[in-house]
Order: structure tokens, then sequence, then C-alpha cells
């Protein structure tokens, strides 16, 4: 399997797919991204708020000193939390430190929040003191959300990482930073815990799965690659994280697609 690619608007290339670390532990999240990145990932998503920065630096570092992966090859993003947003400049020190990383290849603000205007500057200020490679925004549900952040930054942001499943495709916000080379990114693509299996178990989704001898999970992530999103999946699970790279010897029809974007019910299952 070979992932597949964007190239974002700072120039650097993203892959598509990656593993979310969302709930993993040090120990856990350090033995995950060690095997995602062995089976090909190479995008790995983490952030202060998880507390697993230091083991998703650990198994980035086991399996670049293995020979699987050069650190060029190997796409790293983190994200301010907002009980740092007064100290933001301390806190990307404090994540490339746990990370032991040389640099963050993209830093998201986690959510709106007071001073988070601030806190955009100051990914400005450490893409400029080469600590970031590029910074985005994360939790931004609209075109006026975006511009806020938009209109002070001299950086545009490259991505916003929101929630995005097929019950909630959000393609107002995605056409709109699209003007901007800004690409969507989504996490819980399969709804989230406790929405799973009710989104698995959708009669169009199914039926996808039957067609082409695929995993629920399998359609679900190729209609996201296919929607033009990048999608990142967290598992803790050895043969859930294999199962969800195998989606790129296949590709839903054009009608499939279309069926995928009627299942849309604007719904979102979280409220952050």
């Amino acid at each position: 399997m070979e992932n597949d690619f964007v190239t974002l608007n700072s120039g650097y290339k993203m892959p598509r797919l990656g593993l979310g670390t969302w709930t993993l532990n040090d120990d856990t999240a350090e033995d995950c991204v060690y095997y995602a990145l062995k089976i090909g990932y190479r995008l790995i998503d983490t952030a202060r708020y998880y507390g697993n920065e230091v083991g998703v630096g650990r198994g980035v570092r086991r399996a670049i000193q293995d020979g699987i992966a050069t650190r060029e090859e190997i796409f790293i993003t983190s994200k301010i939390m907002p009980s740092t947003y007064n100290s933001p400049d301390k806190a990307i020190d404090d994540s490339l430190r746990n990370l032991n990383l040389d640099y963050i290849d993209l830093m998201l603000i986690h959510q709106p929040g007071y001073n988070d205007e601030e806190v955009y500057k100051a990914l400005e200020r450490g893409v400029k003191a080469g600590k970031i490679r590029s910074i985005g925004i994360s939790n931004y549900y609209t075109p006026s959300d975006f511009d806020r952040i938009k209109n002070i930054a001299e950086i545009i942001p490259v991505v916003v990482q929101n929630e995005n499943h097929i019950y909630y495709q959000n393609e107002k916000l995605q056409n709109y930073v699209a003007k901007y080379g800004t690409v969507v990114e989504s996490w819980y693509p399969f709804g989230g815990r406790g929405n799973t299996q009710k989104i698995f178990s959708d009669s169009t989704i199914q039926q996808l799965a039957k067609k082409y001898s695929k995993s629920p999970a399998q359609i679900i992530l190729r209609w996201h690659l296919q929607a033009g999103y990048v999608v990142i999946p967290g598992s803790k699970n050895m043969n859930h994280i294999a199962e969800n790279f195998e989606v790129f010897d296949f590709a839903l029809t054009a009608d499939d697609m279309a069926l995928m974007r009627g299942l849309n019910k604007n719904r979102r299952f979280e409220n952050w």
C-alpha cells in the first residue's frame, strides 16, 4: 500500500491518511506509532492535551533508528491546548521537548478560546524560528471562524482540523477554505466513541462494503480521501491500524460518492 499526499499552501507535502493518537498513553502511543510507521503510515497526529507527546516521539525515533523511515518522510502534528494559551511560545518549546524532535511539521491551535489570535501569532513566530514548518487551526467550523484567524495572520492556515464524518460533511467550510489553499482534516472520521457502530451499520455503508469486499471503516476512509479530506483514524488495535491503511487498492465510483454525499445530516456528535 502507498499513501497519498496533498501539497499544503506552505509548500510541504502532507500524507492524506494518518494515525490519530487521542486516548493513548505514552507506552501505547509509542507502540502504535512504531507499528503504523512500519506498515506505511507517515502522518502521526498528537496534541499536548492528549498527554502522549513523549510516547509519540519515542515511537518516531525508534522507527527512524530502525531504518523504517527518515525524519523528513514522517509528518508530525501537535496542538497547543487552551490551558497554555497565555504562554504559547513556551507551549511550542514544551511540545518540541516532549517529542524530542528538532521541528514539528504542523502545529495547530487546538480550539477557539481566549487569546487564540495571539496564540496564532506565536505559531507564526515558531515558523520563522524554524521550530514549526506549517501551522493551522482545529475546531473552527464556519467561514467566519476561519476568517477571524486568517484576517490577523501573516501565514494562512494550511489545515482546519475538525470533526468530520459521513453525517457531518461540512462542504461549505471545505469549499470556502479551499480558496486559500487550506485543507480540511477529519478527526473522528467514524463518528467517535459511542457512534462508530451506528455509522458502520448504516445501510449505504453496508451495501458498499459488500460491493467492494471491504470493511465499513475502509469504505468510509476511502470516501474521506476521494472527497478531498485528510483523515486521521485513531486506534490502539494493531489489526484495525493495518485495516485502516488498506484503502489504496480500490476507488469508489462517482455514483458511490453521490450516495455517500447523500448521507450528510449536518449532525455533529461533539460540541468542542
